[in-house]
């Protein structure tokens, strides 16, 4: 019996060995799908500059502090981005309604154009990319990455 649970935990061990390497392998395609798409809105944005914008543009406004929260950055970090983001005419900032000491940051119309289409670009990979497996196959998937990000 005790072979039997011994060559189960290799089983384990061996399958979660696989998928942390395609996980490393996802993730480096995520980074240089994240320079291109940077690229695609603008040729100076940066990779970091572009998910701040992102979530900026879902969010329908926000503020530094709350980017640094979610991304666990600096906040000097993040106002030298919102500073290039509103430079290259992506980002916009008006005083908080409610706290005159709190920007609202809002994504331009141009950078929503653009992300849109990038948007667009990447759900049509997704799609070409899944397109075999079957629906309660995604829902198993989408079940593991929730796991993982609340581990």
């Amino acid at each position: 019996m005790a072979a039997t649970g011994t060559a189960a935990a290799a089983d384990v061990d061996e399958a979660l060995a696989e998928f942390q390497g395609q996980l490393n392998l996802m993730f480096a395609k995520a980074r240089t799908l994240w320079k291109e798409s940077a690229a695609r809105v603008h040729p100076e944005l940066q990779p970091s500059g572009y998910k701040l914008l992102t979530f900026v543009a879902r969010s329908e406004g926000t503020n530094a502090h709350q980017l640094a929260e979610c991304f666990e950055m600096d906040k000097s970090v993040v106002s030298r981005q919102v500073r290039m983001l509103e430079d290259l005419g992506l980002l916009e900032s008006r005083p908080d309604e409610h706290d005159g000491r709190l920007r609202v940051l809002t994504a331009t119309a141009e950078a929503s154009a653009a992300l849109a289409a990038v948007r667009a670009d990447h759900a049509e990979r997704m799609r070409a990319a899944m397109i075999e497996l079957e629906p309660g196959e995604i829902e198993v998937a989408s079940k593991v990455f929730r796991v993982l990000a609340e581990a």
